[in-house]
């Protein structure tokens, strides 16, 4: 027991002699630093707010039901705005696969380019109406995200693919 006493009385004299108050408050507000901005790393959906950042200014020109519609530079599938949704909501009976692939394209009004993000509807058979390929920055199959040839309906309930949307996220830089 003796022993023990000895290893304890030293170790506590040897901490209070090496370390003192102010370096006690110096760790503890160090730590507490990083425990307050620690939330911030933390993955957060601001697609909220890149949503109301990266709304076209100077109108939405074009048909949105075309393959020509200045937002579907990079689709490839049938358009929603054909199947009973729009250009960012899909058709009653389906949902929106929360896994996409997105493409950068120009609006001709304000001439900005735009992020877009195309989101696979799923839970009916497809459409068949106003297929659409364009491929204007499609990349290999190496690099999924990049890519339109990928059934992305295998992150949903159902993984029958039904159409398209064109969701804008934000403007490119």
């Amino acid at each position: 027991m003796k022993f023990l006493d000895r290893f304890f009385e030293s170790s506590s004299r040897h901490v209070a002699n090496t370390t003192g108050r102010r370096q006690f408050i110096a760790r503890f507000g160090s730590f507490l630093a990083v425990g307050v901005a620690a939330p911030a790393l933390l993955p957060i959906d601001r697609t909220g707010k890149a949503l109301a950042a990266g709304a076209p200014s100077a109108g939405d020109p074009g048909d949105p039901t075309s393959c020509d519609y200045w937002r579907y530079c990079s689709v490839d599938g049938f358009l929603c705005s054909c199947c009973g949704g729009s250009v960012t909501t899909c058709p009653p009976g389906t949902e929106s696969s929360q896994v996409t692939w997105v493409g950068t394209c120009r609006n001709p009004a304000d001439g900005i380019d735009y992020i877009i993000s195309y989101n696979d509807c799923c839970g009916k058979h497809s459409c068949a109406q106003c297929a659409c390929t364009r491929n204007d920055s499609e990349e290999p199959m190496y690099r999924p995200f990049n890519n339109n040839d990928i059934n992305w309906c295998l992150a949903t309930n159902s993984n029958v693919y039904n159409c398209t949307v064109a969701v804008i996220r934000g403007v490119a830089s």
